[in-house]
This record gives structure tokens, C-alpha cells and sequence, in this order.
């Protein structure tokens, strides 16, 4: 594996992921998608939408879809990955899920409202492709570059991501601000083709990746059933776990902090929506900040964990998470959104990348089954988004305000710097040493 490590070639193949999906985050699940959803949905007279034959308010159903959808992929990633690992068929598995996410985005063009059901369930199947595929991607980061670059490349990924996801936003904003220069009718039918560009935006640059990235780089040869291998590839993994507390203690904090700022990323556009009343324009300017910031926010932590390491760098970024959530409780003009927003990019960048690279750091050197590895990092993750998603839903639910639900990502939060205080990270040029 030691001569594909560090191709420039590789590596820009292996980022171009993130341009080619963090459309679907911005558009699908943060924008454009839940103000539509929302839209299409409301009365003058109700919130409230008819799901199945269940009454249930149309911003709880949204992120009860979300929950759904990750609570789907955390049940099967780490099978999948044992597979994945034990098959060489790493890069298949991550073909699937993004095809599968890209093409319930393209048919997410004809859902006008009049079907709840068929928008929720193509929402939660869009989702599902992006959780699937993730793990695959964030798979290949150990195996295409060194510990010493895990920092940068990571942040790379992200922040073309923003900006990707950034060039795409101000297309469609351009198309629902002024539908007839586009000749189109309406901003309905605006935000229906920007549903359409995001699936295809998606699988066409996921083509780059695709091409660059090998599909078994260790020339496994399975035999026999590869579901039973599978599982007894993750099994294997799983009892390796349990002899690494650091990494253990890692999952745990990130487990926690991860439910504050995935429930923030995916539901900040409806809390503005709802709470501030903001119109689609300016919660989509409030997103835009949000992405332009975090491109700074990835590289000035990386850049943080470089000369002070990375548990130091992912402190204050916590620290600064709770202070957002206190914050939070207290706006109510545009203006104090937007100043939150600015906070929010500058830390949600930073926290996701450097997460990604740190677990990267702690998985055992030489080993083989880093997909397998980096399931339980994405079975943190989604199930951070479900307990977050839900609580954030149930507790407006109960109380009929988000803003007791920004009350509860603090916490999170808090016990996410607990555990990571209690977490002895290895020093940098140790790690760099370890794997080198």
C-alpha cells in the first residue's frame, strides 16, 4: 500500500467526494429542500400534515425522516463494511450508496406537496445514500495518504465541499429569486430543478472518485459467503476495540458532541424559519455564511491541531459550540442570526474534519479493515443524529418552541468535552513515527 500513499492524483480524486456531495447537505437537508418541504406543506390555518394517517406538525416530521434514515444506517454499516473490507469491495459499496442518493434527489423534482409520503420517503432515501457512502469514503482517507496529512487532506474535503455546495446554492437561489429569467413558472418549480441539479451534480462528479480511487487496495480475494466473512470481519474488529481505550473514549466524546452539531447543521434553516420567521432569502444568506466561514474554520483548526494537537483543537471548538447553543436561546433578530451563523461556520468546518482525521490517527497501524474501523465512527455519528434529530423534534413536540431544543444540544455538547478531556490523545510526531 506504501506506493499509493501521497498521489496527488489520488488524493484530489479522493477529495472531489466531498464537491460532488455536500450539494445534497446544503440543498436537500440544511435549504432549499426543508423551506420547500415546509411551503408546500402549511396552510394559513396548520402545520400539522397527515403522514400514513398520523397527524403530526410537518418541521417534526422532517426530522423524525432524518432520524429514521441514519437509525437505517447505522443498523447496516457495520456489515457493510465487513463486507466491504473482507471483499475488496470497498469502492462498490460506495458507488451503490451514492447512486442511490443522487438518483432519489433527481426524483424529488416531481414531489409538489400533494404527497406527503412520497417527499418524506424519497427525503429519507436521499439521506440513506449519503450516510451509506460516507463511511466508505472516510474509509480511504488512512489508506491514500500519511498521519502527518490527515489534517489538511481532511479539511481539503470539506471545504471544497463547501465551496462546491456554495456555487450550486447561489445557482439555484438565482433560479427561485427570478424563475422567469430561467423560464421557469414559478419558485416552486425553481426549487423542484434544484432538486434535479443536486442528484446530478452528485453522480456526475462522484465519477472523478470513482475513477481515481482503486477498488481493492489490498487484493483481497474473498471466499466462501461474503455476509458470513462480513460479519466475522466486523465481529473481528469490534473484540480489537474493546483493547483500545483511547479510541474508545474518542467515540464516546465524539458520539455526544456530534448529536449538538449534526442536529445543528441539519435543522438551523428551520429554527430560522420558524422561530425568526426569516424569509427563504435570508435563511439561504445565513447558510451561505455559514459555508464560506467553515472553509476558514477547516483550515484554521487544522492548522491549530498542528501546533497544539488535535484534542486541544477540538476543546475549543466545543467550547465555543456551548457558548453557540446559550446564544442561541436568546435571537431574535436577523442580525443576531447571522452573527450566529458566522460563529456556527467557523467551528462546524473544523470540528468535522479534525473528527475525521483524529479518528484516522487512532485506528491500529497496518491494518486492513479500515472501512470496518471507521463503521463505529459512523455509527457514532448516526446515531448522534437520531437521538439529536428526535430530541430537537420531541421536545418542541412537548414544549412548542425549537428554542428549549437548543437547550439540549448544549448539554450534548458538554458531555462531549467531559469525555474528551478524559482522552489521552497521542502525541503528533508519535503518531507521524507509528505509521511512517
Amino acid at each position: 500500500m506504501t506506493q499509493m500513499v501521497n498521489k496527488k492524483k489520488q488524493v484530489n480524486g479522493w477529495v472531489m467526494y466531498d464537491w460532488a456531495n455536500s450539494v445534497y447537505s446544503l440543498v436537500i437537508t440544511s435549504t432549499i429542500f426543508p423551506i420547500y418541504f415546509n411551503n408546500v406543506t402549511s396552510t394559513d390555518e396548520s402545520d400539522k400534515v397527515i403522514f400514513f394517517g398520523i397527524e403530526v406538525i410537518n418541521t417534526v416530521l422532517y426530522s423524525y425522516s432524518l432520524s429514521a434514515s441514519f437509525l437505517i444506517i447505522a443498523f447496516l454499516s457495520p456489515l457493510l463494511s465487513g463486507m466491504a473490507d473482507y471483499g475488496g469491495k470497498k469502492l462498490s459499496f460506495l458507488k451503490f450508496f451514492a447512486y442511490l442518493g443522487s438518483a432519489s434527489c433527481f426524483l424529488l423534482y416531481f414531489f409538489d406537496g400533494s404527497s406527503v409520503e412520497y417527499g418524506i420517503i424519497l427525503a429519507a432515501m436521499a439521506s440513506i445514500g449519503y450516510a451509506g457512502s460516507i463511511v466508505f469514503y472516510n474509509a480511504y482517507l488512512p489508506e491514500i495518504t500519511t498521519p502527518d496529512k490527515f489534517d489538511f487532506v481532511s479539511a481539503k474535503g470539506f471545504s471544497l465541499g463547501y465551496i462546491g455546495s456554495v456555487i450550486m446554492l447561489i445557482v439555484n437561489l438565482a433560479m427561485i429569486s427570478s424563475p422567469e429569467t430561467f423560464g421557469l413558472a414559478d419558485a416552486g418549480e425553481a426549487s423542484r430543478i434544484s432538486f434535479l441539479m443536486v442528484g446530478v451534480w452528485w453522480a456526475g462528479f462522484a465519477q472523478i472518485t470513482f475513477a481515481r480511487l482503486p477498488n481493492n487496495p489490498h487484493g483481497r480475494k474473498p471466499e466462501g459467503s461474503l455476509f458470513k466473512k462480513g460479519y466475522r470481519e466486523i465481529r473481528k474488529v469490534f473484540e480489537s476495540l474493546r483493547e483500545l481505550d483511547t479510541m474508545k473514549r474518542f467515540l464516546l466524546s465524539f458520539f455526544f458532541y456530534s448529536m449538538g452539531v449534526q442536529t445543528t447543521m441539519y435543522l438551523a434553516a428551520s429554527f430560522g424559519d420558524k422561530e425568526l420567521k426569516l424569509s427563504g432569502d435570508q435563511l439561504i444568506l445565513t447558510v451561505l455564511i455559514i459555508q464560506l466561514v467553515a472553509i476558514m474554520g477547516s483550515y484554521l483548526f487544522a492548522y491549530l491541531s498542528r501546533l497544539k494537537g488535535n484534542k486541544l483543537s477540538l476543546q475549543v471548538m466545543i467550547i465555543i459550540w456551548i457558548g453557540i447553543c446559550i446564544l442561541a436561546y436568546f435571537v431574535y433578530t436577523p442580525t443576531e442570526f447571522y452573527i450566529l451563523a458566522f460563529l456556527v461556520g467557523m467551528v462546524m468546518g473544523g470540528i468535522q474534519s479534525l473528527s475525521r482525521a483524529t479518528f484516522s490517527k487512532l485506528i491500529p497501524a497496518n491494518t486492513i479493515d479500515n472501512t470496518s474501523y471507521f463503521s463505529f465512527f459512523d455509527v457514532a455519528e448516526k446515531l448522534a443524529i437520531v437521538i439529536g434529530t428526535f430530541s430537537y423534534g420531541m421536545i418542541e413536540q412537548l414544549t412548542g418552541s425549537m428554542r428549549n431544543s437548543t437547550v439540549a444540544l448544549g448539554s450534548f455538547f458538554v458531555l462531549g468535552f467531559i469525555f474528551l478531556w478524559f482522552t489521552k490523545m497521542p502525541k503528533a510526531q508519535l503518531v507521524k513515527n507509528k505509521f511512517s
